[in-house]
């Protein structure tokens, strides 16, 4: 009987081209055809040929906080209830598993924003119960049911879920016509933070790395997030292309968090921020 060696190394060639078919098939096929749907959509879309799209509610909000400042707190592990605290009366954007925060701190989110389809399966309870102004939910969720204060955002994943070796992304200042794949919910929201007119952004939260203890989260809820070094990469080449955009548009990112690998943005003291602002308010009144 021919050993299983001796099977692939005589059947070599068919094994490969085998491999490349069910690729171009499972793969390739299925990439290309949602690139071009989405394009097709898009231009539909930002045409106004069609205006009835799950989108439209976002054409509402365009500058909303033009020249306003606002905080993106992510779930990273430095992020603490105290922190949250002391963002009360700050207009701020959170996500994912921040829910499961709320019985130990009266503070609530402006804005909330919600993108892996995975991370909404297991918080899906928490998550459609949310009283915040505005739930920002990626179109890659199927939602239950689009209340007065949804909004769905049309989500470009890019090259998200293929192999490549360059973590090329882009940067949408119109998130009515796209939001671009980061590799992190918190880019996502930069770019709506943007569309939205906030000319300062500060990040909290954000530690952009995943230690083996796997301690990846403020409140842990079951999600693993991958380990491998690639991962940190990918987002920190997609918040390099951010800065470059703000850059160019006089508009500020600030990394508020504690520690972390991020070091693309000017680090500033959350405490100090938030001191000086008191300052100025007090100076006003």
């Amino acid at each position: 009987m021919m050993a299983l060696k001796d099977i692939i190394k005589r059947y070599k060639f068919a094994i490969i081209l085998i491999r490349a078919i069910r690729r171009i098939q499972f793969i390739i096929f299925p990439y290309i055809f949602s690139v071009i749907s989405f394009n097709i959509k898009k231009i539909l879309r930002v045409s106004r040929i069609y205006k009835n799209s799950s989108y439209e509610k976002l054409r509402s909000i365009k500058g909303k906080h033009k020249g306003e400042r606002c905080f993106i707190v992510a779930t990273g592990p430095s992020l603490t209830i105290q922190d949250l605290e002391k963002l009360k009366g700050e207009i701020t954007f959170s996500m994912n598993s921040i829910c499961l925060a709320f019985d130990e701190t009266e503070w609530r989110p402006t804005y909330y924003g919600i993108q892996g389809i995975h991370v909404f399966n297991q918080l899906k309870d928490h998550v459609t119960k949310l009283d915040v102004q505005g739930k920002f939910i990626g179109d890659t969720i199927s939602w239950p049911k689009i209340n007065q204060n949804d909004y769905i955002y049309p989500l470009n994943l890019l090259n998200h879920s293929q192999t490549h070796k360059k973590y090329k992304t882009q940067f949408s200042d119109n998130a009515f016509s796209v939001v671009y794949d980061g590799y992190s919910i918190t880019y996502s929201l930069i770019q709506i933070a943007v569309y939205m007119g906030f000319k300062e952004i500060y990040l909290l939260g954000v530690d952009c790395k995943y230690p083996k203890d796997m301690n990846h989260h403020f409140k842990e809820y079951g999600h693993v997030d991958p380990t491998f070094l690639s991962a940190v990469e990918k987002m920190i080449n997609a918040y390099k292309v951010a800065k470059k955009f703000a850059d160019s548009h006089n508009i500020k990112i600030y990394n508020a968090t504690r520690g972390g690998m991020l070091e693309v943005f000017e680090r500033v003291n959350l405490e100090t921020v938030l001191e000086k602002n008191t300052k100025l308010l007090k100076k006003s009144v």
